[in-house]
């Protein structure tokens, strides 16, 4: 989610806390409902994680993971979309956030905990460069 109505384009980006204790910040993201496109579920769960509601403005890329959870090991695959802000306000009213940030476009890639996320957080500030 890029908002560029201020001073520079900014990224809602959302924190939950690791095993340890740590935030690790993150892009939004979630999984399909029945009959959803995943541009529409990158809508939906953007809004929901974050509060902002968006437009889709292009396709970031794919990222594969595996995780943990109830013992059992989980394949997820998420679709991530590079979004503009149309409304809403910045919330951290979802049970699966702990915390929910503006943060600069320039300062994203070091905020964010997961290497594939950094490289889509570059795709997206040369897709917005080149739209300038």
């Amino acid at each position: 989610m890029v908002d560029r109505t201020g001073s520079g384009p900014r990224a809602a980006i959302i924190g939950r806390l690791d095993r340890r204790g740590r935030l690790l910040w993150s892009l939004p993201k979630g999984h399909l409902e029945a009959g959803e496109t995943a541009e529409d579920a990158a809508v939906r769960e953007v809004e929901e994680e974050t509060g902002i509601r968006g437009r889709v403005l292009a396709p970031l890329g794919t990222i594969d993971y595996w995780f943990v959870a109830e013992d059992r090991r989980i394949h997820k695959t998420v679709h991530h979309y590079l979004l503009e802000a149309s409304g809403g306000e910045l919330s951290d009213t979802d049970i699966e956030v702990d915390e929910v940030a503006w943060v600069p476009l320039d300062e994203l890639r070091d905020r964010l905990a997961y290497a594939g996320e950094r490289r889509l957080a570059q795709t997206a500030a040369d897709l917005l460069a080149d739209s300038a």
